[in-house]
């Protein structure tokens, strides 16, 4: 007699560090139920800062760091008191000592955020709706969230190549938000405002509340973690647009 036997459920197939990386942008359900099993974070940090990199380095070459930290100090009422002697002193000096900032700026920002936020959502989402989800997950789930910003990176340095660097906007160089189409003189409060609108945010935010649903999803829902950060971003923006209208 032939015996027959039953078959065995197939375990879920891991995806690759490089497939999170492409799987975040277009396959992002099954790439965090990859991170959520195993949590990796490496290579999309890594990636983010090597592309902030590649954008500081394309504006000192395009653009040239005096004409970039003139732009930037343009709308200084204090450097406007200054007398001509005194801006371009203070624009020398920008010019030596910023380009180092930017740099060590670039490589540092993606690790740094990614902890501080990967803390509080998890914080969140653990006494909110109780997932009990481990810090090296919530770690994973935000770097992986980001890769929308490889995109944006991408877009800046190819607009900076195209574009005249006389007519770029340092502030806003892919017109990805309400803030980009604001005229120069609007109200700085304004500008930061609506600047939060923007492509990029609302797609990460969306690739997270798609990683914590799948990190627990008996205790957490799309919709509630979408709203959680959805709450925690404009509390965010808000608070920026306020200290920007203060000082």
């Amino acid at each position: 007699m032939a015996s027959t036997s039953m078959p065995s459920a197939q375990s879920p197939q891991d995806v690759s560090a490089l497939g999170r990386i492409f799987g975040a942008l277009f396959s992002p359900k099954a790439t965090f139920e990859s991170v959520a099993r195993r949590p990796t974070w490496l290579l999309p940090l890594l990636l983010l800062s090597l592309l902030a990199l590649a954008v500081v380095g394309t504006l000192g070459q395009r653009v040239g760091w005096q004409r970039f930290f003139a732009q930037q100090l343009a709308n200084s009422s204090q450097f406007q008191q200054l007398s001509p002697e005194q801006q371009q002193k203070a624009l020398e000096n920008q010019a030596r000592i910023g380009p180092t900032l930017l740099y060590a700026g670039a490589v540092a920002s993606p690790w740094i955020t990614t902890v501080v936020i990967a803390a509080l959502l998890l914080a969140v989402m653990n006494l909110l709706y109780g997932s009990e989800v481990q810090f090296k997950t919530s770690f994973g789930i935000v770097a992986h969230a980001w890769m929308p910003r490889v995109i944006a990176s991408l877009l800046a340095i190819l607009i900076l190549f195209l574009k005249d660097p006389s007519t770029v906007d340092f502030q806003n160089l892919v017109a990805s938000n309400a803030g980009a189409f604001l005229s120069s003189d609007a109200p700085k409060w304004q500008t930061s405002l609506l600047g939060s609108l923007d492509l990029f945010s609302f797609w990460t935010i969306s690739l997270l509340a798609v990683g914590y649903r799948t990190a627990s999803p008996k205790k957490i829902s799309f919709g509630k973690a979408f709203a959680a950060i959805l709450a925690l971003w404009a509390l965010y923006a808000a608070a920026r647009a306020g200290i920007t209208a203060a000082f």
